[in-house]
């Protein structure tokens, strides 16, 4: 196929092309802040956007906007630019933010989206992937959790405190993280660009969630290094401000679509994942 990219030169988005490219198909890498690059959707079979303002920075009311923006207003922008020749196929990203904190309830795709910031940015995200519906177009939505991989994203930074010995849990350890490995993630994208029936909403998250806790001691392993430093949650709201809560809120998020779906996860478990990531 021909496949659009948006957030190609991102994190996830050059594993993803890397990835298409082995598997024969062309990659057109499109940016939504040059309306001139929309041009090149015509001809394209899929679209997979996975721009975004980044998260992890105080949330000012600038950064909001540009938070909101750079999902909601950009996905309706390429969305426009598909009507003169709609893909057969739109992959947006969305995160598992949708669901806000919720505890240890276990959240599958049918949960209720969270009233708070992040809840209803995810929300007008998935509603304005769903315009592409009128054009004919099928639509999956992927609610991200935690991207863990080699060489970027959220891991990297939380090595060198970590390697150090001095990495630990955060607050008090018991919230939920929901994670996938980079590798499940480009799968599970081409997976809902293959087959045709899939559509909808899609927790883009490994089956087994885990607390802080068990992350914190699944990363020490892997590096072979202590963690007993605590980061207390009242410091880390004085640094971050309001998000401080995408690490101390709790998300068990599992990915009940895509295994319904047929989907396969190679890296399940966190100490495996995290084995191949942080090899030696």
């Amino acid at each position: 196929m021909n496949i659009a990219v948006a957030g190609a030169s991102g994190f996830i988005g050059c594993r993803l092309a890397e990835r298409l490219k082995r598997e024969g198909h062309a990659v057109i890498p499109v940016s939504l802040r040059q309306t001139a690059q929309l041009q090149r959707l015509d001809g394209c079979d899929a679209v997979v956007n996975l721009a975004g303002e980044p998260i992890a920075q105080r949330w000012s009311a600038s950064a909001r906007e540009r938070i909101r923006a750079s999902r909601i207003d950009a996905t309706l922008s390429l969305i426009q630019a598909m009507r003169g020749h709609p893909p057969r196929v739109l992959i947006n990203a969305s995160a598992v933010g949708y669901y806000g904190s919720r505890g240890g309830e276990i959240l599958t795709e049918a949960a209720a989206p969270a009233q708070d910031f992040l809840g209803q940015v995810c929300l007008e995200w998935e509603r304005a992937d769903s315009s592409a519906l009128s054009l004919g177009v099928r639509v999956a939505s992927l609610r991200m959790g935690l991207v863990l991989g080699p060489g970027g994203g959220a891991l990297q930074k939380m090595l060198l405190p970590f390697r150090l010995g001095l990495g630990g849990r955060i607050g008090g350890g018991r919230q939920w993280m929901s994670w996938i490995h980079i590798d499940d993630l480009t799968a599970l994208i081409c997976f809902l660009l293959q087959e045709s029936t899939v559509r909808g909403a899609f927790n883009a998250v490994s089956p087994h969630p885990v607390t802080n806790a068990e992350f914190t001691r699944a990363l020490a392993r892997a590096l072979r290094r202590p963690a007993f430093l605590p980061v207390p949650a009242a410091a880390l709201k004085l640094l971050l401000g309001e998000m401080s809560h995408v690490l101390l809120d709790s998300q068990r998020v599992l990915p009940d679509a895509a295994q319904r779906a047929g989907f396969t996860f190679r890296y399940p478990d966190i100490f495996g994942a995290l084995a191949q990531i942080l090899p030696g």
